[in-house]
């Protein structure tokens, strides 16, 4: 199978040709305002080396940091209605009331709260207010919203009140775009409905880069389907990924962690990954990122997306360097280090420099750098190795020491022996393991169901069939599924052998 692997940073676009997990070829380049014009740019590096120009081509993965970035810096996104269906109950905390300020004034169209819902096993807490959603219906229509995000009481047991309220809403008004919240996830009305509202008012933005890949395959000739990549390291048909931006959050430094368990054939251990900015640290699980128990706060909003369990340190291979007293980081030249790092003629000492003046790699001209002090040297290096010392020490579960698996393109800075790691691997393709992980990505399936008067057993065979189910609908073959993670948690103060339950599969993409 051939596939390729792009992944869209804020400062390089990279991307991968695999042949049979088998890295052919490989290519990195800077990422353009439109997006387009560098996928491009580095699908005609790719296509180059190949015998028909873009024939042959299975998929192609794209991961992109374009949503998460919408929201961080509150541009591109649509304002949205907010139909809450829970009256009498959930009243006390209305839509938006604990978002930031700011990101509310932009996103905040119209609120409604209606009477519906469900109790904890599926049962209506009061029929479904259709007039009243009728109504919503019209005031959106009125006021020319373009998005509207419906979350209604434990609608993950019984979506019910959610399709009926998207039915009326599209009746009466034919082209609204509608984000249920049943769709998204998880239990928990408060987080899944901002999940609910951060998707609804980033539909449009979509649906234009969505458009904006597919016009880059286009260019290319390439024919082949389209998946975007996920949080969980899993990928979505670029269709259903038009729907569920959010679903994309964090997927650049998912595609690395699986990039890294792809390039060194291990499936446990940690993964760290050096940029220009950033080092991201997380753990691998069975070749999989840990994923995060806590609730993740995506630009203020408190979410419960499926996001990798990372620790993001304010160090790369731009981060700056100050003497007096001895400083690494939090602050990079970023994409401007061939401008601004004194290897490169620039005047600020960067990491790159240390890294030049050391003998770690050969960049720009080592003559410029042969004038710092040898002791500035190995005390930066003493700093950034106790650095990742301690993020590692923080992300690590046990006592033994762990591989620790080196990717990126500043992961010259990783020392050979650290406290706590049994071994640092280093592997081929490592400055575009982000986009090898993008490439090798799987479908998944997920539910999170709260089953009563089931035993343990029953539960997870129930979820697992769920879960299969979906992954199939993402695209699945059926023949390679296998569960990835399973949990089960009893509630003791809910009556009648209460077991919520959560099952995940994964499984190759099935051949077109």
């Amino acid at each position: 199978m051939r596939r390729i692997g792009i992944d869209v940073g804020g400062t390089n676009t990279d991307a991968v040709l695999l042949e049979d997990d088998r890295v052919v070829h490989a290519a990195k380049t800077p990422t353009t305002p439109d997006v387009t014009t560098g996928i491009v740019t580095a699908l005609g590096l790719l296509t180059a080396s190949m015998p028909a120009r873009g024939g042959g081509v299975d998929a192609v993965m794209i991961g992109t940091t374009h949503f998460t970035n919408a929201v961080v810096q509150r541009r591109d996104l649509t304002p949205v209605a907010a139909i809450r269906i829970g009256l009498p109950a959930s009243a006390s905390l209305p839509p938006f009331e604990d978002w930031p300020e700011d990101l509310a004034r932009l996103v905040r169209g119209e609120v409604f709260m209606v009477e519906g819902g469900h109790e904890y096993d599926g049962r209506p807490i009061v029929p479904l207010d259709t007039a009243a959603v009728r109504q919503a219906g019209r005031r959106i229509r009125e006021r020319g919203l373009k998005a509207a995000a419906v979350a209604s009481v434990f609608s993950p047991l019984n979506p019910t009140c959610e399709e009926e309220a998207a039915r009326i809403l599209r009746e009466e008004y034919p082209g609204l775009s509608v984000t249920c919240s049943h769709d998204l996830g998880r239990i928990g009305l408060l987080e899944r409905e901002n999940a609910t509202l951060l998707n609804a008012c980033l539909v449009d933005l979509a649906g234009r880069t969505t458009r904006g890949f597919m016009e880059a395959l286009i260019r290319s000739e390439i024919r082949a389907p389209l998946y975007i990549t996920q949080n969980d390291g899993t990928v979505l048909p670029a269709e259903q990924a038009r729907q569920f931006p959010v679903y994309s959050f964090a997927s650049g430094p998912t595609n690395s962690m699986r990039g890294a368990a792809f390039l060194s054939k291990r499936d446990d251990a940690i993964v760290v990954d050096v940029g220009g900015t950033t080092t991201d640290i997380g753990a691998l699980r069975h070749g999989f990122p840990r994923e995060a128990n806590n609730v993740v706060e995506i630009g203020g909003v408190r979410t419960l997306f499926r996001m990798p369990d990372l620790l993001s340190l304010g160090l790369g291979g731009g981060s700056l360097v100050a003497s007096e007293p001895l400083a690494v980081g939090p602050l990079s030249v970023g994409f401007r280090l061939t401008e601004r790092a004194r290897v490169f003629g620039g005047p600020d000492l960067t990491v790159t420099d240390i890294g030049v003046a050391a003998r770690l790699l050969d960049l720009g001209a080592r003559d410029r750098v042969a004038d710092l002090p040898p002791s500035l040297v190995e005390r930066t290096l003493a700093r950034i190795s106790a650095m990742i010392e301690e993020g590692v020490d923080r992300m690590k579960t046990e006592a033994a020491p762990v591989p620790l698996i080196a990717v990126g393109g500043g992961c010259f800075v990783i020392p050979e022996r650290l406290a706590g790691v049994s071994e640092v691997v280093h592997v081929p393709h490592q400055a575009v393991a982000n986009a090898v992980g993008a490439a090798i990505a799987q479908v998944s399936g997920e539910v999170d169901q709260i089953f009563q008067g089931l035993s343990r057993e029953e539960a997870i065979a129930r979820a697992r069939q769920l879960a299969e189910e979906r992954a199939v609908r993402a695209g699945a073959d059926p023949a390679s599924l296998q569960v990835v993670e399973v949990e089960d948690l009893p509630l003791a103060y809910l009556p009648g052998n209460s077991l919520r339950t959560r099952v995940r599969v994964v499984g190759d993409i099935a051949s077109h």
